[in-house]
């Protein structure tokens, strides 16, 4: 197989994760033997993954991901918000490929012709994509736990109404018979609030995506009832697993950096579940 010609170097390897390969798979490895075995009834569809450093947030990662050892799947979509650039509208990847220190993950050309077709929100651009690391750090574990596997990155510029549902339902109308898709959504939840309050905030959430509610969860975000930096993403990606028929979600894992570190003066939530039918 060729060299890709247009690559995304990975950006966070040697921050959010180690940069040297044996070590990101032990690391891995390790998060991995932590989670306690758990079986989900039916096809997994989607998940819902934090995306900060694996030192705090790599463990609720790892509930998810572990859930897909032994399983198949023939693309991967990755819906993502924008931390370091502010953009109008939804870009996808242009490119051909994101590189990580376990190689690289091909992007899903075909898919991403028709996704550019059924929404005029959405443009092939790498605004978004440069160091942008919520998109990156879900693909060590899913090159971990997958064989061969195409992916869709997605980022969401700007996290209005519109453009959530308008995604949700774009990626639905694409998706509908390409059943062996899994898709994600890369989000953190409440940022530097002490413990209490936090825990406050993210239960919201962690209630809208445990009913499976991408309206009630809109909701709560325009109205400062719950925050999170990937709410948009989230919502789009719940509104999407609904139109294709997805009907459980099991929330896995949340806690908050105070639970590693200790200090929950200021903290930042993580969130685990998973999408099946």
């Amino acid at each position: 197989m060729s060299a890709p010609k247009t690559l995304r170097p990975c950006s966070v390897c040697g921050t959010f994760y180690p940069a040297n390969p044996p070590l990101l798979e032990k690391q891995i490895k390790e998060l991995f033997e932590r989670v306690p075995e758990r079986t989900i009834q039916g096809r997994i569809r989607g998940l819902i993954s934090p995306h900060a450093g694996y030192m705090y947030s790599g463990f609720t990662a790892a509930c998810g991901y572990s859930l897909l050892r032994g399983k198949t799947f023939d693309r991967v979509v990755v819906v993502s918000p924008s931390h370091r650039e502010y953009f109008d509208g939804i870009s996808v990847f242009p490119g051909e490929a994101y590189q990580t220190p376990l190689g690289a993950v091909r992007v899903d050309e075909e898919l991403r012709k028709q996704l550019l077709e059924a929404s005029p929100l959405v443009e092939a651009s790498y605004a978004g994509h440069g160091d942008e690391h919520a998109v990156e750090v879900q693909l060590p574990f899913m090159q971990t736990v997958l064989s061969e596997f195409s992916f869709l990155p997605i980022v969401l510029g700007d996290q209005r109404r519109e453009y959530c549902f308008a995604l949700g339902s774009a990626l639905a109308a694409v998706l509908k018979d390409r059943k062996n898709t899994l898709l994600v959504a890369s989000t953190d939840l409440s940022h530097y609030y002490p413990g209490n309050r936090a825990n406050v905030l993210d239960s919201v959430m962690i209630n809208d995506v445990r009913d499976f509610d991408p309206e009630r969860l809109m909701q709560d975000l325009e109205s400062g009832r719950t925050e999170a930096c990937g709410g948009g993403p989230t919502v789009a990606v719940l509104s999407a697993l609904k139109q294709m028929d997805v009907t459980r979600m099991d929330v896995l894992h949340h806690c908050n950096s105070g639970d590693v570190t200790g200090d929950y003066s200021m903290v930042v939530g993580y969130l685990s579940a998973v999408a099946h039918a």
